[in-house]
Formats: structure tokens, sequence, C-alpha cells
């Protein structure tokens, strides 16, 4: 892949990041609470995808899984102090198995990627034989 292709990848994803956000800022308000009904897949979605996004810049997927299932842990233990919810494990587990699943595939991803880039590159790099030319009689 180019450095060109990249830029022109990131620009990409950078346009419709922004259109996502300026498309849920406009929603009408019956819009607005649109839910699964299962908290627990929402969650599990949310860290997914916060994980694959921050991967993209951060080429270290197990690293932003673990920060993101300490900030996760955090962010329950913190909804205990308010008065209308309560720390549930279950939301803990729930954005772990998210953040976790997202970096697993991340992974793979960047795996696959190095393992074709490097037996490409070996392809390039084989020592060719020169052709022998055939003998000319004389």
């Amino acid at each position: 892949m180019t450095s060109n292709f990249r830029v022109k990848w990131k620009r990409l994803c950078g346009v419709v990041a922004m259109a996502g956000i300026i498309f849920a800022y406009f929603l009408p308000p019956s819009l607005e609470r649109l839910r699964t009904g299962h908290w627990e897949v929402e969650h599990f979605l949310a860290y997914f995808a916060v994980t694959s996004i921050i991967c993209l810049g951060w080429r270290r997927p197990f690293t932003v899984a673990v920060t993101l299932v300490a900030v996760a842990a955090r962010l329950k233990a913190l909804q205990s102090l308010t008065p209308n919810h309560s720390a549930n494990l279950l939301g803990v587990l729930a954005a772990a198995a998210g953040a976790l699943a997202a970096a697993l595939a991340v992974k793979l991803i960047l795996s696959v990627r190095k393992t074709r880039h490097a037996s490409a590159c070996q392809q390039d790099n084989e020592p060719r034989l020169p052709k022998l030319s055939q003998p000319t009689q004389v």
C-alpha cells in the first residue's frame, strides 16, 4: 500500500465520521433514543466500535483494549455514586468483551497484512538467476 492511498483512506474515514456526527446531531427527538432493547449488546457494540476506531490510528490493539476495559470499570464504579444508577458487573463484562473482541480482530487483520506484505517483499527480493544464453554453434 502506498502512502498516498493511506492518506486518502484516512481522509475518507474522517469525512464519514464527521458526516455521522452531523447526522446524529440533527436527528429528530423521536429517533434520538433509538435503542436495541438490550443494553449489554449496546455496550459490546459501542466498545467494539471505539476500540476498532482507535486501533486505526494506534497499532497496539491489546494496549487499547486493556485501557478501555479499565475506563469501562471506572465509569461503572462512578455510576454507583449517582442515585439513579448502580454499578453493574455485566456492563463491565460486556464492554470488556467488545474491546477484547475488537482487539483480536484488529490483531488478526494486522498479522495477515504483515504476512502478505512480508511474502510480497520476499518474492521481490529473491535473487533471480540470469538466463543462460544458448550456446552458439560456430
